[in-house]
C-alpha cells in the first residue's frame, strides 16, 4: 500500500512524543497514587506512535484506516491520563499542559486523516 503523505512527519513527531512521555515518567516520584495512573499513561503515550507505525505498513486502507483510528484514541486515552497525573503532581502542570496540547494535536490530525481517506 502507497504510504500516506506525512507533512507533519508523523512518524518523528510520535516517536518524539513517546520519548517525552518516558521523561515525563522518570521524573515523577512513585508512590500508591501516582503508579497506576502512570503506568496507563506510557502504556497510552508510547502506543501512539508503535501504532502510526502499523498504520504506515498497512496491507489495505482499510487497515491503515484503522490503525489510524487506534492512534486518535490512543492519543485522546493519553489527554486523560495527563489530566490525573495533573491532580496527583501539582509542581508539573507547565509540563503537562505541553504534553497534553501536543496529545491534542495528535488527535486532531489522527481525526482529519481518517475522513480523508475516503476521498
Amino acid at each position: 500500500m502507497t504510504q500516506f503523505s506525512n507533512k507533519y512527519d508523523l512518524e518523528e513527531r510520535t516517536a518524539k512524543f513517546g520519548e517525552n512521555i518516558i521523561g515525563f515518567y522518570r521524573s515523577i516520584p512513585r508512590d500508591k497514587l501516582t503508579e497506576p495512573v502512570l503506568h496507563q499513561l506510557i502504556r497510552s503515550g508510547t502506543s501512539i506512535g508503535a501504532n502510526y507505525m502499523e498504520a504506515n505498513g498497512a496491507s489495505s486502507k482499510r487497515d491503515f484506516s484503522n490503525k489510524i483510528s487506534i492512534c486518535k484514541k490512543e492519543a485522546q486515552e493519553t489527554k486523560h491520563w495527563l489530566r490525573m497525573v495533573k491532580t496527583l503532581v501539582l509542581d508539573k502542570v507547565g509540563e503537562i499542559g505541553m504534553l497534553w496540547k501536543e496529545a491534542q494535536e495528535l488527535t486532531l490530525i489522527f481525526q482529519k486523516i481518517g475522513p480523508s481517506l475516503k476521498n
